[in-house]
């Protein structure tokens, strides 16, 4: 028997709306991650991009577990010597919410040129609302 392999035209894409209000950062990153590398569907071909597109909505309602509120934190270079930023979730969370969820998601994704790919079919939004209406997008709903 033959391994399916699909297609570019064979591909379809829906679209999907997250809520991370009170939910755990790390569980939402990975079931979004794994719509986005298309990981649910049964035609899923790993060298093809198959995912779906998906919106996060309130972002900066997702929660941490612990003590990761104070003692997480993100790191950036600006490629000079001794350029080394750092900032903790409480101010990345004031400053950009949808950073943090934008860097986890990320972080789950393969770090090649498909993987870049996959990232930028996700949307991610601070508050309720987004301007993708028009796309229909159903609710991601997940066991968490």
């Amino acid at each position: 028997m033959k391994s399916y392999m699909a297609k570019p035209q064979d591909i379809e894409r829906k679209w999907y709306v997250v809520d991370a209000t009170d939910q755990p950062l790390g569980r939402v990153a990975s079931e979004v991650a794994k719509v986005l590398r298309g990981k649910h569907k049964p035609t899923f071909t790993p060298h093809m991009d198959t995912g779906d597109f998906v919106i996060v909505v309130n972002a900066e309602k997702v929660k941490l577990t612990g003590k990761k509120w104070d003692k997480k934190m993100y790191y950036r270079h600006t490629g000079y010597p001794g350029g080394l930023k750092e900032m903790n979730y409480d101010k990345l969370r004031a400053k950009a919410p949808e950073m943090i969820i934008e860097l986890a998601v990320k972080g789950m994704l393969p770090k090649n040129t498909l993987g870049r790919a996959q990232l930028k079919k996700l949307k991610v939004y601070a508050g309720s609302e987004h301007p993708h209406q028009a796309q229909q997008p159903e609710d991601l709903k997940f066991n968490i």
